[in-house]
């Protein structure tokens, strides 16, 4: 489970992940500026998957 809290929080999984689904939707002719879209989705939903996931590991250290 470790591992995938890891590769969740992981700026360069998301950037890559991004890339990967606009190049694919640039590649299937869907318009830039959707695939840019797209991409800006993704990457947003990165930072809220990687704040909700660091403030419960900062929460769970804080056990007395």
């Amino acid at each position: 489970m470790n591992d995938w809290k890891r590769k969740l929080t992981s700026r360069k999984f998301w950037l890559a992940l991004a890339t990967f689904v606009s190049m694919l939707l640039i590649f299937l002719n869907v318009d830039k500026g959707t695939a840019e879209q797209i991409a800006a989705l993704i990457m947003a939903g990165a930072v809220v998957i990687g704040y909700v996931i660091g403030e419960g590991l900062a929460d769970g250290g804080n056990k007395e």
